[in-house]
């Protein structure tokens, strides 16, 4: 039975989202909505977009879910807040979780944004209002706290905790057992191999650029 669905947001997050929902799931996105100060345009993706302090009075809790659509700005604390708000307003809050992920856990939250290709191993937690981009790796008995954003093609090894609204970007490696703090920033490619603690940043090192121009390499 399809359930109609409410996206919060109008960037290109939630243009992927409208898209993975709308081809490949049991949801008909009815409208997009945004804070009333924040609309310029009254539709979005042939969508109407609705002003969230009233959408309830049009939009009945009862008659749609909803799903908030953000990125990972002030290191997701937005996009939990506005997950909060939509609660409180009484909308049953949806998750996406791809058909093309290999889950072998059912212990996932809310407003959780799994995308294909990724592996879920078996005794892992997905909190509430995570992203999960394409290509990850979730080792068994891992814990994944809420309002988290995981980025494509990293690999958190068995046993390890992400603390609530952490960042890990593309390619990094946490290893095993290992606790990372909350509100932590863990940069592209970064190798993790201890506990660290919250407000932690860790950022890798850029490919230097050769000295060398590209004319003269021979491929």
């Amino acid at each position: 039975m399809t359930q109609k669905l409410i996206i919060f947001g109008s960037g290109e997050i939630a243009e992927v989202a409208h898209y993975y929902f709308t081809h490949h799931s049991d949801y008909e996105v009815t409208a997009f909505c945004l804070d009333q100060d924040y609309i310029t345009e009254d539709t979005f993706l042939g969508k109407p977009v609705l002003p969230f302090e009233t959408v309830q009075d049009h939009h009945k809790t009862d008659e749609h879910h909803f799903f908030i659509s953000m990125g990972y700005k002030n290191l997701n604390q937005l996009r939990a807040d506005k997950y909060q708000a939509a609660k409180n307003k009484g909308y049953e809050i949806a998750s996406y979780i791809s058909a093309n992920a290999n889950v072998m856990t059912d212990d996932i939250g809310e407003n959780v944004f799994l995308l294909e290709d990724s592996t879920i191993q078996p005794f892992t937690k997905i909190g509430n209002n995570v992203t999960l981009w394409s290509g990850n790796h979730v080792g068994h008995h891992s814990i994944i706290q809420d309002h988290c954003f995981i980025t494509s093609h990293t690999v958190i090894s068995g046993g390890v905790t992400v603390g609530e609204n952490s960042f890990v970007g593309v390619n990094a490696t946490l290893r095993d057992h290992i606790n990372i703090g909350k509100r932590n920033i863990i940069g592209a490619g970064a190798i993790i191999l201890s506990s660290t603690e919250d407000d932690s940043v860790y950022p890798s090192k850029e490919t230097e650029k050769s000295r060398v121009p590209s004319s003269k390499i021979r491929l």
